[in-house]
């Protein structure tokens, strides 16, 4: 049994925690990524027998359940292919990886090359591989592309940046009973069933108009689709299905869920364009049960 086993058996005796008590971090840098503010959801997401993220991102949080298995989608299918590799092929991705995580590789020539082979090619080892590459050789690791589904986020001038094999391991050990699936967040909703707890975790609503940054896929996700999912969010409540959603703390978003359980918190930024702006920001989560 590895040291990692031990610890995570030694949490088993904690009572009701939807989550683990020890942190698992993600593997992939991601904008309005959970893991800075996982001790805020453990409050807030009910212990159900399965958990479904809609809106996966890292699926921190599906890797840090205590449910007996789960669901992870996201309309990302390089991000799905890839945390599906790193779960299923581990070590034969890990073997890619590291022949791309070279001092050699560091710099703008072979960023764009590898960005222009990304875009090329077919679902693959080589491909996960990449897009973790990537992920940690990008600009703050943001994960956009353009109208035409191509990956154009610039060179990003990190000094070292490192292969996370630490994360990808523990993301394969902890993610075993997660069903991963490229998927749209309203068919999703419709797999729930009596026993399920639902984390969603969608593309904030923007504080300012010109801070709407939807384009983590290469569909958007505007005001329509937030009251879209406020309408499934509590459909599924009305069925016996809590539903916890996360969002930036606005008027919008406190009207939008005026008839869920609200709670405010501040967790800073971890990407911004200006350095400067990566202070606090005001979230709220809306519990729906």
């Amino acid at each position: 049994m590895s040291k990692l086993d031990q610890a995570l058996l030694g949490l088993e005796s904690a009572p009701h925690a939807a989550l683990r008590e020890f942190k698992n971090r993600p593997y992939l840098k991601w904008a309005g990524g959970k893991f800075r503010v996982l001790n805020e959801l453990e409050k807030r997401i009910p212990l159900g027998e399965r958990l479904i993220e809609p809106f996966a991102g890292t699926a921190v949080v599906s890797m840090n359940s205590r449910a007996a298995s789960g669901v992870a989608a996201d309309l990302n299918h390089d991000l799905i292919s890839t945390h599906l590799n790193v779960r299923d092929r581990l070590f034969e991705l890990l073997s890619y990886c590291e022949d791309l995580f070279t001092p050699q590789n560091n710099n703008r020539n072979s960023f764009e090359y590898l960005r222009d082979e990304f875009n090329s090619i077919q679902p693959s080892i080589r491909k996960s591989a990449i897009f973790i590459y990537l992920n940690r050789h990008c600009f703050n690791g943001l994960c956009r592309y353009n109208r035409k589904g191509k990956f154009n986020v610039p060179f990003g001038r990190y000094k070292s940046p490192t292969l996370p094999s630490e994360g990808m391991v523990r993301f394969s050990e902890n993610t075993k009973n997660v069903e991963f699936i490229c998927s749209d967040f309203r068919d999703v909703f419709k797999l729930a069933e009596e026993g399920d707890v639902i984390y969603c975790d969608p593309p904030y609503a923007p504080i300012e108009q010109t801070s709407n940054f939807t384009s983590y896929s290469s569909s958007a996700f505007g005001q329509s689709e937030q009251i879209e999912l406020q309408k499934l969010a509590q459909n599924a409540a009305e069925r016996g299905i809590p539903v916890v959603i996360s969002n930036h703390d606005t008027p919008f978003t406190r009207e939008l869920y005026q008839d869920a359980e609200q709670h405010f918190f501040g967790v800073k930024r971890a990407i911004s364009r200006n350095a400067s702006n990566r202070g606090a920001a005001a979230e709220m989560i809306a519990v729906f049960q």
